[in-house]
Parts: structure tokens; C-alpha cells; sequence
């Protein structure tokens, strides 16, 4: 199994280097053939045990997705009426321009700088000139002299800052009662504005196929029915109950479910959609006996739920608790015992306690339904190797995106090298290896004379949006101080070969794209015990270095010879819509296409140490090179997604934009909201008079 992929860059003006591919094995698109590219038919890799087998953990599908979809737009979920959706209502991301913006509070560095805005502030409207977050004096010219920079995020408003007191069993909102706290950052004179997150949203679409989800990959693949971390948090456990009725903790980790990792996380995250302190099981009594969207209109021919819509035209006409007892098996939800007492008085049910377990399974079950693949990129493929119907402008484009080595990165068929591995396994069998971790030669050494060979995170990458003490992303690690990266806890086990992965990753020095052997002396090698029966024809291979040397290379600058490019290092999207998901990186510090391709033209903004600098480098396009770039990747619409058809439609949302005169019903010492409604759409999309879904940089003032 060889990943490695050699290319040469022939037109001028352009730096000519080796470039090592971050795709799955063969998957590197060639030079004027999409190959194996098209998302037609690929399957979402399946959740073991989930809707198959002798004793699936849900029953009826149909349900389950019904609930996964209200509970991803139903504004309840939030202890201030904010949804899951509402920041990813427009093509599975974020486009709202005021109230966005948040300080930089990652940048750990510059505590004073993180708390403070260099742009505009809370309740600030956004304009296009405040786009690019980085500006040069000559934008293709990355040592050129900086205009402007900041570490304020783009990101997206979110809860006001408030400490959960109780929730809202019964009334009319469905707010939660909270104590409001006082906000040093985000407020407008004494009044506590929303508070916005720490990064952009990307597209939920297609989110299906990731291995890892968020930014820095922290949403699991397995999920533990509990939390973001699957086996990494050590009490998560799911309460089952037996055939006498007796309910008792399990250990449960469910693979190929990042999504369900990832939903779990912005209920309680007090930024993002909740007050502080509350936990799921505060919000399964806050939701069990709703109505599922009962303040929201639902659509009469919604695709998931027409044909559960309430006669009002409002929500659903069955409660929470009916649609989980509907999907779920009852081992689940129908157990006697001691689930823990609420703040309420009255003891958890059973039903309550596994909330998030039903929450995530469900709305990882809706997204699994939100693939785009109907682009023109996925039509017909003509004698030329490439799409019937691709102008030759959209032709060209492509042949930019494939020289300049975009796709050694934006590879396979959801045009990032983030996706799930299994997605390339043979019909019926598993891969015997997933190479979740390589080395590899991706960036300078520190003096810019040679490369380094370099531990990754396959799917991760640092392209210098910003400077890494801005953000860690991957470099950084979970609430129980374990790294995030798998590069990262492999190179401790290498330092103590007694420390075992913390998550349940293998990786063998001979599958490697450039093996330790490479570099190392064979006196400083020892053999990789990982790879005894798996590496059998490359036992030369199959040597890693020994702790002490790894130990020494740690101790000298940038970690010697074992270094890891992780820290600044974020987790690839996908450029499937990307022409509808502005504003753009995980800082959403770039307002279109044209600037993102401008960017990577420069090689980058900062110069971070372990900079991807054999792919993202000065590339020297012409302005029409680059107008061929941006049509291309417009071809990777998928024009469902543009007009909200199926199975992109959905319910009526009241998204909080901004803030306005006036009293908040929620308290008096909160700023009153603004708000856009977003209508609810059919299966049949948005009408002609509602028009398509446009690009971020069209809601912009100038």
C-alpha cells in the first residue's frame, strides 16, 4: 500500500518541489480525469450494531430520522431559543453578518489581545471590507508587508452568558430559567450581549463521510452515548436495562459515529446554546413532553416531517418521548432504578439519564441523509475524461486545481482527505489498515534548507490561515489532558512504549509514506512491536526509534527528527458547496472563493513552524488562472442544496441576529434580540419568489 505520490510542477514562475499526498491509497485525482471522484453512490460507512444486526439499538429508521430533524431545528434545545441549525440553516453552514464575531479567546498567548476586538465588537455588522482578516500590501506576495491582521474569529452568535437554574417543563417558550452572569467581553453598555463561539461552522452536509468531526477532529468516531470523546472519557457510560426491568450502566463505544460525538457537544456548551451548568438529562425533562418544533411551522410537505406535522401547521403531533419510544429499543428507555435526582424534586427517569445518547444517534442519523452528490462534477463524464458539460473555462479550472496539488488534499470523492477510510473498503469486507497517521515530507526545516519528515494526522492540515498561538486546533488536548492528535499520542507512546494509544488507533512504522528507516540510524532503531503478523515482505520496514533516542530527538528544537505537524493543524473541509458555506477557514476570515484561492496563491498568511509548505507555497497564477480556479469549484454546487430541495428542506427558523431597542423578555440585563426568519421549505425547495441560496459575501454591506 503506497500513498505516496510524486508530482512536478512544470509551468513557470512556479516553485518546483516534491509533494507527498495526503489521500487514500490511488485516490489523488490525475491530471484531466476525475477518476473515481464522483459521490455517486458511495455509501456513509455504516454504525455497527446501530439499525442492523441481531439486536439494533434502533427500530424504526423512519422515526429516528423524523427525530433527528426536529431536534436539530427545534429552537427548545437551547436554553434561549437556540437550535443546532441555527448555525448551519444555510447549506449546512453559517451566514449571518451581524453579532458574529467573537475575540480570539484561543489565543492563549495574548490573553489581553483575546479579550478584546480589532474589527467591531458584539452587535457588530459585518462589511466586506473588513474581509480578508489578514491583508497584504500585495496580496500574491505572503513577505509582503501586512495591512491588517487580528485574531478576531468570524464565527457565530450564539447563548447569552447565564447559570442554569432549572428547566422549562411546561411553558410556553421553552426557555430555561438561568441567573444572568456578568460578560467582560460580550456585552453593549450593561447590557450582556450573545456571546459568539470560538470558531466558523463548517457545512453539516456531507459531514457524514468524516472520520473526526469539528475543527480539531475532538468529535470522536466512536461515540460513547454520552460525550464528544468517546473512549477517552472514562465514566461515560449508557444505562440498559435488563429483561426483569433493572437498569444498569454500560460501557458502549459505537464506531463510525463522529456525528453523533459531534451533536452531543453545543447543547451544554454555555457560548454555543446552553446555560452553564445544565447537563442532557436537564434537557430530556425540558423536551420530553413537547412537541417537537410546537413553536415553528412546519412545512405540509416536508420530506421527513409531513407526514408527522401537526394539524396546526406547528411542530409535530407526538411529544419527544413518543418518537424515542417509537425508534429506540426499549432496553433503552423502559428501565426501573436510581437515574439520579433533578433539581426539580422528582428522580430521573431512565429515559432522561440516556438523552444524549438518543439525541446524538438521532441527529447522526438526519445527517446521514444530507448528501450532496447531484453536482455537475457528478454528471456524465465525456471522452475527455471530465464531466459532459463543463465549459472550457470550468475545464481549465480544474486543470489549475490539479497542478497547484489542491487536490493532494481536497481528494476522494468529498474532495477532502478527512474522509472515513472505510469509505474505500471493498463491498462486504474492512480494511485491514487505516492509515489515520503518517510521516511524511510536508514541511521546511527550521532553518529553510531541506524538508523535515513529519508526523501527521491524515485528513489535518496547517496551511498558515493564522499563527499558531491564535489556535491550536488539533494541537491541543480534550478535558482530560490527552493530545488530540493521533500523531501526538503516538509519539509518547514511542518516548514509553508502557503508555498505550488513548484511542484505539494502530500504526505500523512499514506502512508509513517515508519510515523511520529513512533517516534514522539502523543503531537507533529498534523493532515496531505494533506491526508483528500485519507487516510481513517489510520487516526492514518495521522498526520505529528506540525511547531513548525519541526522548533525546524531543529535547532539541522543534523536536528533532519525531516532530508532529499538529499544533495549528485543522481538519480538511469539503469543497462540496463550498461556493454557498462564506465565510471561509476555520477563522472564517476569508469572505469568498476569489480570496481563498488569492490565499493560497500567497502560500499562506503567517509562518507558522511546521507550515504545509510543500503544498501551500507562492504559486504565481494568473488573475485568469485563478477566474478558472473559482468557476471550477462552483461546479461542486449540488443545486438541491442551492434551492433547499430534498433532502435539504426543512422547518421554519427564527435565527437571533443582532440586538435591538428594547426589553429581552429573557431579563432585563440582556440585550433584546434581532431576529431573520428563515421560512419553512418543502421537498419541492424555495419558490421562485424566495429565490436560491446565495454566497456569504452577498448578504455583506459594501
Amino acid at each position: 500500500m503506497d500513498n505516496l505520490e510524486i508530482k512536478r510542477m512544470a509551468r513557470p514562475l512556479r516553485l518546483c518541489v516534491a509533494v507527498v499526498s495526503l489521500s487514500m491509497p490511488g485516490l489523488a485525482m490525475a491530471h484531466g480525469s476525475i477518476n473515481a471522484q464522483t459521490l455517486r453512490g458511495v455509501k456513509v460507512p455504516p454504525t455497527p450494531g446501530l439499525v442492523s444486526g441481531k439486536s439494533p439499538i434502533v427500530v424504526d429508521q423512519t422515526v429516528a430520522v423524523q427525530l433527528g430533524k426536529a431536534l436539530f431545528w427545534d429552537t427548545q434545545v437551547g436554553s434561549d431559543g437556540v437550535a443546532c441549525a441555527s448555525c448551519h440553516f444555510h447549506a449546512g453552514a453559517d451566514r449571518r453578518t451581524r453579532n458574529q464575531l467573537g475575540s480570539g479567546i484561543l489565543h492563549v498567548s495574548d490573553m489581553d489581545s483575546a479579550r478584546t476586538f480589532d474589527i467591531g465588537g458584539p452587535d457588530y455588522e459585518l462589511k466586506a471590507g473588513d474581509f480578508p482578516l489578514f491583508r497584504f500590501a500585495d496580496p500574491a506576495n505572503k513577505d509582503s508587508a501586512v495591512v491588517f491582521s487580528t485574531d478576531d474569529v468570524v464565527s457565530s452568535a450564539g447563548a447569552f452568558l447565564r447559570q442554569f437554574n432549572s428547566v422549562n417543563e411546561s411553558g410556553d417558550d421553552g426557555h430555561d430559567s438561568c441567573e444572568t452572569q456578568n460578560n467582560a467581553v460580550f456585552h453593549i453598555g450593561a447590557l450582556n450581549s450573545r456571546q459568539a463561539t470560538k470558531r466558523n461552522a463548517p457545512s453539516v452536509i456531507n459531514a457524514a463521510f468524516n472520520f473526526r468531526n469539528f475543527w480539531d477532529g475532538r468529535a470522536n468516531n466512536l461515540f460513547n452515548g454520552v460525550s464528544a470523546f468517546g473512549s477517552r472519557d472514562p465514566d461515560a457510560r449508557v444505562w440498559v436495562a435488563a429483561n426483569n426491568g433493572k437498569a444498569k450502566k454500560k460501557h458502549l463505544l459505537l464506531a463510525n459515529a463522529a456525528l453523533a460525538s459531534q451533536a452531543v457537544a453545543p447543547p451544554l456548551d454555555m457560548m454555543e446554546m446552553s446555560c452553564q451548568g445544565r447537563t442532557f438529562r436537564d434537557l430530556g425533562r425540558k423536551l420530553l413532553q413537547r412537541r417537537p418544533l410546537e413553536s415553528q411551522q412546519v412545512h405540509p410537505e416536508d420530506s421527513v416531517l409531513g407526514a408527522v406535522r401537526d394539524v396546526s401547521g406547528y411542530g409535530l403531533d407526538a411529544t419527544y418521548g413518543d418518537l424515542i419510544k417509537k425508534a429506540f429499543e426499549k432496553r433503552f428507555w423502559s428501565g426501573k432504578g436510581d437515574f439520579g435526582a433533578a433539581n426539580s424534586g422528582a428522580p430521573y427517569s431512565q429515559m432522561e439519564a440516556n438523552f444524549a445518547f438518543f439525541f446524538g444517534l438521532a441527529i447522526q442519523l438526519y445527517e446521514n441523509t444530507l448528501i450532496a452528490d447531484r453536482t455537475p462534477f457528478d454528471g456524465e463524464v465525456g471522452d475527455d475524461g471530465l464531466p459532459v458539460g463543463y465549459t472550457q473555462q470550468q475545464k481549465d479550472g480544474f486543470a489549475v486545481f490539479q497542478d497547484a496539488h489542491c487536490s493532494n488534499c481536497h481528494s476522494g470523492p468529498t474532495f477532502s482527505a478527512a474522509i472515513n477510510p472505510e469509505v474505500y473498503a471493498p463491498p462486504g469486507k474492512k480494511l485491514e489498515y487505516y492509515p489515520l497517521v503518517d510521516r511524511t515530507v510536508l514541511t521546511e526545516q527550521g532553518d529553510n534548507f531541506g524538508v523535515d519528515r513529519t508526523l501527521i494526522d491524515t485528513g489535518f492540515a496547517d496551511t498558515s490561515v493564522v499563527p499558531n498561538d491564535y489556535d491550536a486546533g488539533l494541537g491541543g488536548t480534550d478535558p482530560y489532558g490527552n493530545p488530540l492528535s493521533f500523531a501526538g499520542q503516538y509519539m509518547a507512546t514511542l518516548a514509553d512504549p508502557k503508555k498505550k494509544m488513548v484511542d484505539p488507533v494502530k500504526i505500523l512504522a512499514c506502512e508509513l509514506d517515508d519510515p523511520f528507516t529513512t533517516d534514522f540510524l539502523s543503531s537507533e532503531l529498534i523493532v515496531d512491536t505494533r506491526s508483528v503478523g500485519r507487516c510481513k515482505g517489510y520487516k526492514k520496514l518495521s522498526r520505529v526509534p528506540s525511547p531513548a533516542v525519541v526522548k533525546a530527538e524531543l529535547e532539541k528544537t522543534d523536536q528533532g527528527r519525531v516532530s508532529a505537524a499538529v499544533n495549528g493543524a485543522f481538519k480538511i473541509p469539503t469543497l462540496r458547496n463550498i461556493e454557498l458555506t462564506g465565510p471561509y477557514m476555520h477563522n472564517g476570515g476569508m469572505k469568498s472563493l476569489e480570496e481563498v484561492v488569492e490565499f493560497y496563491n500567497r502560500g499562506g498568511n503567517a509562518a507558522n513552524r511546521h507550515h504545509f509548505s510543500t503544498l501551500v507555497f507562492q504559486q504565481g497564477f494568473t488573475a485568469q488562472e485563478r477566474a478558472d480556479l473559482v468557476a471550477f469549484l462552483k461546479t461542486l454546487t449540488d443545486e438541491r442544496v442551492r434551492w433547499e430541495r430534498a433532502p435539504f428542506d426543512h422547518p421554519e427558523l427564527w435565527v437571533p441576529h443582532g440586538h435591538e431597542d428594547g426589553m429581552n423578555a429573557l431579563g432585563p440585563d440582556l440585550a433584546k434580540d434581532s431576529y431573520i426568519n428563515i421560512p419553512a421549505v418543502g421537498r419541492n425547495g424555495r419558490t421562485i419568489e424566495q429565490g436560491p441560496l446565495l454566497p456569504f459575501e452577498n448578504y455583506l454591506k459594501p
